[in-house]
């Protein structure tokens, strides 16, 4: 038999890790901060691109796409070459790939301080880079396809699966949800609005985290944790029934965040149904990962690669049992918008990705710089340090999450509110945040001390930059099933055609929740009293965005008793459709807007202008004990008027009713409302003094457009009481 002798690039493979080691602590670092935030609101007032709204983004963005994507890379790169026996495809697109995706990474660290997001959790990026992202996926995707035709080895192996399945989705869920109509070179509107908009987003959120934070990172397990216990995976067939039945329930289960909202009953039950399905396959997984360290738990004391391995997988296990009993409806309606929900998402992500990252990169290293692990105390030192910083994040924010949903839904036995102020909430709350930052800084802490044990790891080596190998050429074999061959041993061999089945299982599920409800119009009804925002409201409404207010506000009422007590009546669909894009949030660090330029109940909104102008000033003058940081900027910012007629064309071409003289006279209309606003301000004794002679008039300033935006929220569905 014919050897063929090649090389394996190891460079690339260092890249990516390096990469994810920096980004990991940037994006870390970043979270650390924001965590300190909730103890100090106001530790950068006054510095705009370092708000708790713009910086929240830039977190999610740096930790999942930065750090954890670099890392995927390396798994990915590493592993499929040797699964394969083959040098990646191309080492010029293998380049492209890496400077391409840094680029964006940087590209990201700049735009989303700056205020340009789509506000689209996960996909909050403007649309050139969300092109440059597409462009780069597909070099990537490539790369891995190039690889796999020219491969030694018959059969592709499980890992290879899911690197498969997580090309084909990925890029089947960033296309969609991304479809935008461009205003300005960083400035669009989603193609979807209100409901379509929000489900849309979450069969891509959700499925964001199935297949970019879980299926490479499962391909990963089934490649490096066989390698570093030095044992076969446990079931070969379990792997098979793991990974197809894996990739078709996951695709259906975004609508469960959205349980209780305005979506269609017949979306969120399938979202409910999909989800609960969802914890045979994931379970299948953990098990099959767990059971191939049979024989080897000795081992385990001792090697700190597999206590990672071992934490990782089973904080996959927990977080997986744990999203579909959140999906229950029951569950559904005491969790979400609450801390409970960010306690389950970094169980995952410290957990899963960040210690099957860290264990990786220790197997990784010495092997690739010929060398022994700096020190083995540091690694165990890492992983106990690590372990607690996740316990102590995570625990405490469960019991803020329980304690945020039983304060919420209390009632005093006259049927009133036990409290009516949302801020009491907030205070109760307060240690389990200061919890939530030690734990915090206990995990990065971890991250420094890997930092310093690869640095003199690496020293203390010599890197193979190009690993010499050799293997057999693959010889031609029939493309028909052999004598004896079972269907899936076939399958294997057959790479694009394992590529369109993929496909195949992922679409299914998408095109059934997604397609009705963008095209039957009656899953949709509108209600005739809703018009499209006036053009001072569209542009506050573009600085409710930018300023990342969403990420601490929902404008979603449930239709639960204790809701429509504090908030007014439950939100209906028609109510958003010409809302682009939707705003409905996943988070109540405050209280919910919907309703709030309704006047009413004490806390249902009806707040004057000068209220919203003093608390947006000095929120903690207005709310004492409030942990929302000043915008002070807002009322110093003249607002940019430059784009209003373009972006009531875009809106326009999306299908919101504005008549051709609105768009025409915007300037005029908005400069109307803006003087009205100006008048109701200035008759306080003290904005009047403060602004009645300043050189850029009040109505100019950008605090009169968000104003007018609040006001307007919730009005066009209710009958306003005589004040």
């Amino acid at each position: 038999m014919e050897m063929q002798q090649f090389q394996y690039d190891n460079k690339i493979v260092r890249n990516f890790i390096y990469a994810s080691i920096v980004f990991g602590i940037v994006g870390m670092l970043v979270g650390l901060i924001l965590a300190f935030m909730f103890l100090f609101p106001n530790v950068t007032s006054g510095i705009p691109f370092l708000s708790f709204g713009r910086l929240r983004p830039l977190h999610t963005n740096a930790v999942i796409f930065a750090f954890v994507g670099n890392a995927m890379f390396a798994g990915v790169y590493y592993s499929m070459q040797r699964l394969l026996k083959a040098r990646m495809f191309s080492d010029l697109l293998s380049k492209l790939h890496f400077w391409g995706w840094q680029l964006i990474i940087v590209a990201a660290a700049i735009t989303l301080p700056l205020g340009y997001t789509t506000s689209k959790e996960y996909a909050e990026l403007e649309w050139p880079i969300d092109i440059a992202i597409a462009l780069i996926w597909v070099v990537f995707g490539v790369n891995m396809i190039g690889t796999i035709i020219k491969r030694r080895e018959r059969h592709i192996y499980v890992a290879i699966w899911f690197y498969i399945a997580t090309f084909v989705t990925v890029a089947v869920l960033h296309i969609f949800n991304s479809f935008e109509l461009p205003v300005s070179a960083m400035k669009s509107y989603s193609v979807y609005a209100g409901v379509q908009d929000a489900l849309v987003q979450w069969w891509y959120g959700h499925n964001a985290v199935a297949f970019f934070l879980t299926t490479p990172f499962l391909g990963m397990m089934y490649y490096f944790v066989p390698k570093a216990a030095n044992r076969p995976v446990y079931s070969y067939r379990l792997s098979i029934i793991h990974f197809w039945s894996l990739i078709f329930i996951y695709i259906w289960a975004g609508p469960h965040h959205l349980l209780y909202s305005s979506l269609p009953d017949w979306a969120q039950n399938l979202g409910v149904v999909f989800s609960v399905m969802l914890i045979a396959p994931s379970w299948g997984g953990m098990i099959n990962g767990l059971l191939t360290l049979r024989g080897v738990w000795d081992k385990v004391r001792t090697d700190a690669v597999l206590k990672f391995f071992v934490v990782a997988i089973t904080g996959y296990g927990m977080a997986t049992f744990e999203g579909p009993m959140l999906s229950l409806k029951n569950v559904n309606a005491i969790a979400h918008f609450t801390d409970w929900i960010i306690a389950h998402v970094h169980v995952g992500a410290l957990a899963w990705n960040g210690f099957l990252s860290f264990g990786m990169i220790y197997w990784l290293i010495p092997r690739m710089t010929k060398s022994k692990l700096y020190s083995e105390k540091l690694a165990n030192f890492h992983f106990w340090i690590g372990t607690l910083g996740i316990i102590l994040y995570a625990l405490p924010m469960y019991v803020a999450g329980f304690t945020q949903a039983s304060m919420w839904k209390q009632f005093k036995p006259d049927g009133t509110l036990q409290y009516g102020n949302f801020l009491e909430t907030v205070t109760q709350i307060m240690p389990m945040y200061w919890m939530r930052a030690i734990g915090g800084t206990l995990y990065l802490l971890g991250v420094f001390v890997l930092v310093y044990n690869i640095v003199k790891t690496v020293k203390q080596g010599s890197a193979i930059q190009d690993e010499p190998a050799e293997a057999p050429a693959l010889a031609v074999i029939s493309p028909n099933r052999l004598k004896g061959e079972k269907w899936h041993a076939w399958l294997e061999r057959k790479p694009v055609r394992f590529m369109i089945y993929t496909t195949i299982a992922i679409l299914i599920g998408g095109l059934i929740q997604i397609l009705p409800t963008i095209l039957v119009k009656s899953n949709i009804p509108t209600i005739a009293a809703v018009k499209p925002y006036t053009p001072l409201e569209l542009q506050g409404r573009d600085l409710y965005i930018r300023e990342g207010c969403v990420s601490c506000h929902s404008q979603m009422i449930r239709p639960f008793r204790s809701e429509v007590e504090r908030y007014g009546e439950y939100s209906k669909s028609g109510e958003n459709v010409y809302d682009h894009p939707f705003l409905w949030g996943s988070k109540r660090t405050g209280p919910d807007l919907a309703r709030e330029g309704v006047p009413g109940k004490p806390f249902n909104g009806g707040r004057d202008d000068v209220w919203h102008f003093n608390h947006m000033y000095d929120p903690q003058s207005i709310s004492p004990g409030s942990i929302m940081p000043r915008y002070q900027w807002l009322i110093k910012n003249e607002l940019d008027n430059s784009t209003l007629q373009a972006k009531m064309e875009a809106m326009v071409t999306l299908g919101v009713p504005y008549s051709k003289e609105e768009v025409a006279n915007a300037l005029k209309i908005s400069e109307e409302q803006a003087v009205k606003i100006e008048a109701r301000l200035l008759a306080n004794t003290d904005i009047k003094k403060a602004f009645g002679t300043a050189t850029v008039p009040l109505k100019d300033r950008e605090i009169i457009a968000l104003i007018a935006y609040l006001q307007r929220l919730g009005t066009d569905t209710q009958v306003k009481s005589k004040k």
